[in-house]
């Protein structure tokens, strides 16, 4: 069953150009030119229970856009759109006590008060009992390891503390659906990680459906089995995360710093994008070469004090799916 629906979903901002200086700051009060900026064209999607789907694509793309629309903030210029049978923008307060939403970039606890407050305000406004309340709270305290940090003021929280208990916050009235904006933007590895694991045994333990908006390959790799892609408003892919990964994500980059100055490096497969010093970024083609041979090569050849590997950016997949027609959710 699809418990989200969108079809030809558009909107549409108008703003008002300011002219330059004071004569045209008058000019512009007196006779304001105003353009439309379409952030969303037009698009249309589903997704089904249980189901984790990645929504991806660069800054400035229409993700948050579009998650704002599908959990009622905005409303739409035109088309439709339902969320567990409800349409978002007339039906926001009904909705809210099914879904959960994070913004990686900003927050739903009370900065100056401890996160245990603002889960007892939260669970008041959910209409949960103080038995509930409590219950749950324990239930995600345990499981996403804040128990340290419940009566800590927010604002002196560190980011990873303060997201770990963001998204437990949004979890506390056992909602159906959870949308995800940007939730590990800015956090260090350690942290993505560990947050990318409660996310995944959340969905599998609750069957909660997962709708995340991410500028990270490294979410979308990690947490969805299918696979969105946005860009300038329009949806350019709508696959498997395998598919993606296959046909467009077909180099990653190896980072290293090394204990000893670089000698240089041979593999097919593999090019030195550049090094100073200690340090050394490879780019490993992995249609050619698996990427452990190539650590498992430098660790046989370099003392190594630190390794890391990542995607290629958003904006070179984005490019390498301009590059070819557009796919549909059966590739």
């Amino acid at each position: 069953m699809n418990i989200i629906e969108v079809a030809s979903l558009k909107k549409v901002f108008t703003v008002r150009d300011k002219a330059p200086g004071l004569a045209g700051s008058i000019r512009g009060m007196l006779r304001p030119v105003c353009r439309d900026i379409v952030a969303v064209k037009g698009i249309t999607l589903s997704a089904s229970e249980g189901e984790r789907l990645a929504f991806i694509g660069p800054n400035g793309a229409g993700k948050s856009t579009t998650i704002k629309m599908l959990v009622g903030i905005l409303y739409p210029t035109s088309g439709r759109a339902s969320v567990l049978g409800r349409e978002p923008w007339s039906e926001r307060s009904a909705l809210s006590c099914d879904i959960g939403v994070v913004f990686g970039q900003k927050s739903q606890l009370w900065y100056h008060l401890p996160p245990q407050d603002s889960f007892d305000l939260l669970g008041r406004i959910y209409g949960l009992t103080r038995h509930d309340t409590r219950t749950r709270t324990a239930q995600l305290v345990e499981m996403f390891e804040i128990g340290p940090h419940l009566q800590t003021a927010v604002r002196k929280l560190s980011l990873g503390e303060r997201m770990r208990c963001e998204i437990a916050a949004s979890l506390l009235h056992r909602p159906r659906v959870i949308f995800l904006d940007e939730p590990t933007i800015g956090l260090d590895v350690a942290i993505k990680q560990r947050i990318r694991d409660l996310i995944l045994e959340l969905n599998r333990e609750e069957g909660i459906t997962l709708f995340l908006t991410s500028h990270d390959a490294g979410d979308m790799e990690v947490l969805c089995s299918r696979a969105v892609v946005i860009n300038h408003g329009e949806i350019i892919f709508d696959g498997k995360v395998s598919a993606l990964k296959r046909d467009y994500i077909k180099t990653k980059t190896i980072s290293l710093k090394l204990r000893q100055t670089w000698e240089g490096f041979e593999m097919p497969g593999v090019s030195v994008m550049k090094h100073k010093g200690y340090g050394v970024k490879l780019e490993v083609a992995t249609d050619e070469v698996a990427i452990d041979r190539v650590i498992g090569a430098m660790l046989d050849r370099y003392a190594i004090a630190d390794l890391s590997v990542d995607d290629p950016p958003m904006e070179d997949v984005i490019a390498a799916i301009y590059g070819q027609p557009a796919r549909r959710a059966d590739s």
